[in-house]
């Protein structure tokens, strides 16, 4: 009998197939990551248990009313459009752009009423941008 031990072969691991797929799953990670994107408006949040109320010596306050009509300063606005409260905040403010814009919203206020107060403030042209708060205590705004 003829017996030959015929030398086997060490496998040999090719990395160039498994490092192109983890490129390929880096390539679509990257593509399909979304970035976030920086608002075009400044937000302060607001702290409910202050002390001492802040002065703004130039501040425009917007108020919301639970059924979605908006006041610039004490004066009612005609209609609910974002143009239409943009146009009030651009006369509020005049020529200056440094004002402050304070949102005043009842509890009851739709969310999309405040972002149309935000989203006018923006085309206005006004980047400060708070909320009125009342304290814990049942005390004044801010």
């Amino acid at each position: 009998m003829n017996f030959h031990h015929r030398r086997s072969e060490e496998p040999e691991i090719n990395l160039i197939p498994f490092i192109d797929v983890l490129l390929v799953i880096l390539i679509f990670l990257m593509l399909s990551t979304t970035y976030s994107k920086f608002t075009e408006l400044k937000v302060n949040l607001p702290v409910a248990d202050a002390d001492a109320s802040r002065d703004y010596p130039r501040e425009i306050i917007v108020a919301v009313s639970g059924d979605g009509r908006y006041a610039v300063n004490k004066q009612a606005i005609d209609g609910r459009s974002v143009d239409g409260l943009a146009a009030a905040l651009r006369q509020a403010a005049g020529d200056g752009k440094e004002h402050v814009v304070i949102v005043s919203a009842d509890a009851t206020a739709a969310h999309q009423s405040v972002i149309n107060v935000m989203d006018a403030a923006r085309r206005a042209g006004l980047s400060q941008l708070t909320f009125a708060t009342q304290s814990s205590t049942g005390g004044g705004a801010r």
